[in-house]
């Protein structure tokens, strides 16, 4: 057993946390050392973070930039001829305001002709949208979107050069006509 009453009180001191010896000078270093590298990382871990960040708001800035400049087809029709083939195909960017009316056969005007874009209503009421520049492969027209929106129909007719009056019908019957279609964004 034990030897004396005082080797039992030494290895109670010993073993006492109350009496235990502080930490070295050396463990110490240890623990300021750990605290440094963990300040230094969650420093580091934040830069990271708002780094990050940063280059997630360029990129998204940049996609938004690259979104705008592609065109937004809203309206889109084929007009066809009397062999219900395919004579026009227009469509309408909202972001520029233009009806792009491309050529899809040989049909051209004569000298002395034009032809004209019609938007046609529920009632089939024309109002003219303009004339088509002659000669051209794919012409353009500016045209107000709440037109196109109350029309159903698009037809192209054959008219005197320059078009007829402002407010008045085509002279001739329609050439080619095709329903005005609203593509959903």
């Amino acid at each position: 057993m034990r030897a004396t009453v005082r080797d039992w009180v030494l290895e109670m001191e010993q073993n006492d946390p109350m009496t235990t010896t502080p930490p070295t000078p050396c463990h110490a270093t240890r623990w300021r050392i750990a605290t440094l590298i963990c300040v230094i990382l969650l420093a580091l871990a934040g830069a990271t973070g708002v780094s990050m960040m940063e280059q997630f708001k360029a990129q998204l800035g940049h996609l938004q930039t690259k979104l705008k400049s592609v065109p937004q087809i809203r309206f889109v029709s084929v007009l066809m001829d009397d062999k219900h083939q395919p004579a026009q195909l227009i469509t309408f960017d909202t972001q520029d305001g233009y009806l792009l009316i491309q050529r899809l056969n040989d049909v051209k005007e004569g000298r002395e002709e034009s032809l004209q874009l019609w938007a046609l209503d529920e009632r089939a009421r024309p109002l003219s949208l303009g004339v088509v520049s002659p000669g051209i492969k794919t012409a353009q027209i500016r045209v107000n979107e709440a037109i196109l929106a109350q029309a159903k129909d698009l037809a192209i007719s054959v008219e005197n050069k320059g078009g007829v009056d402002p407010g008045a019908a085509p002279s001739l019957p329609y050439l080619f006509t095709g329903a005005l279609i609203r593509k959903s964004l």
